[in-house]
């Protein structure tokens, strides 16, 4: 009995470890995401495309993916935030103003079951619409049919996807393949959690130990 306790702890310590190293199982939202570009990179937009209303010379982006967290882990537009790259040919025009738009319809994991990706290269389109027209307004200058839920979300762009409007499902695809590997931190050291299990390891199995040489005294 005395010998065991050591090699109990021991595994207790195994199964935890492993438990804590496992990633949780996360939900995922498939999704237009909306993003404002600057200096050639994208960042989160704070406002929906409907508020939005970019001025002369903005670049607004649009992703369709599964997504794990809005903010934090959403999929960025696959091409540069560069104006000049879109609208460098549209020549300005009185009393309107340019916004370049990124419109990335994704990959075809992250596509509704039985529809297909309507390009794989992002598109891209200067709008040439009113100043005070909003992102979506500029949108539905260059990329209708656009569908909106009852709560003013953005479903589809240019038609795709044709059912379905952010809903909750299983973690696949591109959130799947941009997760972090078990085990793995993103600066590429071990995670939390595995540090945690390794020391709950050396914790029960020293509490075995210390147990089996009491009692043997």
């Amino acid at each position: 009995m005395r010998r065991r306790l050591p090699a109990a702890a021991f595994t207790l310590g195994v199964v935890l470890a492993l438990l804590a190293a496992a990633p949780a199982l996360a939900a995922g939202y498939r999704y237009w995401s909306f993003w404002d570009g600057a200096g050639g990179q994208w960042s989160y937009a704070a406002q929906g495309p409907s508020l939005a209303r970019p001025a002369d010379g903005s670049v607004q982006g649009f992703r369709f993916a599964v997504s794990r967290d809005a903010a934090a882990e959403a999929a960025t537009p696959r091409a540069a935030a560069d104006f000049e790259a879109v609208c460098g040919t549209t020549a300005p025009a009185e009393g309107r103003k340019r916004v370049a738009l990124v419109i990335d319809f994704g990959v075809q994991a992250d596509a509704p079951t039985g529809e297909v990706v309507p390009q794989e290269a992002p598109r891209t389109a200067c709008a040439q619409v009113a100043p005070e027209a909003t992102t979506a307004e500029a949108l539905a200058a260059v990329a209708k049919p656009l569908r909106y839920n009852s709560a003013a979300l953005l479903c589809a762009i240019s038609g795709y996807p044709q059912h379905g409007c952010g809903e909750q499902i299983a973690e696949t695809g591109a959130a799947r393949a941009s997760a972090e590997p078990s085990g793995s931190a993103p600066g590429g050291g071990p995670s939390a959690g595995l540090l945690a299990g390794i020391a709950a390891v050396a914790a029960l199995a020293a509490a075995g130990v210390w147990q089996s040489r009491r009692r043997g005294r």
